[in-house]
């Protein structure tokens, strides 16, 4: 690396010496030397990527189970705890025996990844995974560890739509099934180079689609073929710890950077645009959250202080790469009064019971970014388009990745559902629910008197 930087340094200073012969075969020297040598993995490139994989577990363990768990009723806090946690281990084996070659195989299909890396099949510690610098790259199992987080926490995240009243047998058998069908070929279309949505030009930086669109269409099928809990809208389901929900969401904030900065797979000037983008744009959504609601009820409350801080986050989960600052605060502001509506008008109107409202803010602020990375991408709005930039190309093309992204979802998670409840049945005795998930599916309980 440092006779490398010497040799290109040389070949600068003939430049400038207007040696313009001697400088030409300098920089075609260090053009064979760079080639000999193959690609580069920077040390620097590694810690932040190690860094940022461990901030993605964080998001989900203690995280979205800290904030999932004190949303429920304290009757179902653990078994909020143990979907959460059984979610996420089981599949990080599923991620290694298949889930990485479905989704980036290297196969050519448009729609998955082939069967290449199955069990990991080629990959060692000397194998690399590009980057977005041409020459550069990170470890491939390093890549791997970091797509693994993100397709353990996906599935995850619906686990509040059905709280407190679905079998944990049938939260297993769905997850391992559901990332098969929906969220590989979804991450591999999205993300992978030979992806349909990636060849449309759709820009996805950290997730909008792969993960918030598609967990919250689940989330809304799921709740909607599972039926309400037993005395919703007449009961009081309020949250049993607001503390705890505040806390999760903090972490939450805390780990998404790892989420989106990320995304940017290497230490370097757009990890840092995503950094501060992930930074306004959540601050902006919960000032946005609770001026909404001092608005119409009154009072900003906490509950609502944690949604715009989650809904922030998911909007700009997709554009965090691609726009600017002052874009990305336009957006928090933007996002925070759409899912509220969704939350407290759009529910109550088709009456379905999305416990945790994973839709109205996972689904909605999902869609919402996504659709907006084609405006915010704009050099006019701060962002890192081109100066021949066309909003209304890029807005179709992302509108396009959205639909396909809810039909994908909606239709295979649709599919699913039966099968799970042909096999296992979904629903727990409305006994049990009663009695709540804690004791009668695991025996235990979350708080002794």
């Amino acid at each position: 690396m440092k006779n490398l930087a010497k040799i290109s340094g040389l070949s600068a200073a003939l430049s400038a010496l207007a040696l313009p012969a001697f400088a030409q075969e300098a920089t075609e020297v260090v053009a064979e030397v760079v080639e000999a040598a193959g690609p580069i993995v920077d040390k620097g490139d590694v810690a932040w990527m190690m860094t940022a994989t461990l901030l993605v577990l964080f998001m989900i363990i203690p995280g979205l189970a800290l904030f999932y768990g004190g949303l429920v009723r304290t009757k179902n806090m653990l078994s909020v705890l143990m979907q959460t946690t059984m979610i996420t281990s089981v599949v990080m084996i599923v991620w290694v025996l298949w889930g990485y070659s479905f989704a980036f195989g290297g196969g050519t299909s448009p729609f998955w990844g082939g069967l290449g890396k199955l069990f990991l099949s080629g990959v060692t510690p000397d194998s690399t995974a590009a980057t977005f610098t041409d020459g550069i790259e990170i470890p491939e199992y390093l890549f791997i560890a970091f797509q693994m987080t993100f397709a353990a926490i996906t599935p995850a995240l619906y686990v509040g739509a059905f709280a407190e009243r679905v079998k944990f047998s049938a939260v297993l058998l769905f997850t391992v099934l559901w990332v098969t069908v929906v969220y590989f070929p979804i991450a591999h279309m999205v993300w992978d180079g030979a992806g349909l949505i990636f060849n449309w030009g759709a820009v996805d930086f950290a997730g909008g689609t792969v993960v918030h669109i598609n967990a919250g269409i689940t989330a809304l099928v799921f709740a909607l073929v599972i039926g309400p809990r037993l005395g919703y809208g007449k009961e009081n389901m309020a949250p049993h710890s607001m503390t705890l929900t505040m806390v999760g969401a903090a972490m939450l904030w805390v780990g998404w950077f790892g989420f989106n900065a990320g995304s940017n797979l290497e230490a370097t000037s757009g990890a840092t645009l995503a950094m501060i983008n992930t930074f306004v744009c959540t601050a902006a959504a919960v000032v946005s959250w609770a001026a909404v609601e001092a608005i119409f009820r009154g009072k900003a409350s906490g509950l609502g202080a944690a949604s715009g801080m989650v809904a922030g986050l998911v909007a700009i989960t997709p554009a965090c790469g691609t726009s600017g600052p002052v874009g990305s605060i336009v957006l928090g502001l933007l996002v925070s009064p759409i899912c509220y509506f969704f939350v407290t008008k759009v529910k109550s109107m088709m009456k379905y019971d999305d416990s945790l409202d994973v839709f109205g803010v996972h689904g909605i602020g999902g869609i919402v970014g996504a659709i907006m990375t084609g405006v915010l991408m704009a050099p006019a709005f701060g962002g890192v388009g081109d100066a021949d930039f066309s909003i209304a190309s890029q807005v179709f093309i992302q509108l396009k990745s959205v639909i396909l992204t809810i039909v994908w979802a909606g239709v295979g998670s649709l599919i699913l559902l039966y099968i799970v409840k042909a096999i296992t049945g979904l629903r727990v005795a409305a006994d049990d629910e009663r009695q709540g998930l804690d004791l009668t599916t695991h025996g235990e309980s979350a708080y002794h008197s």
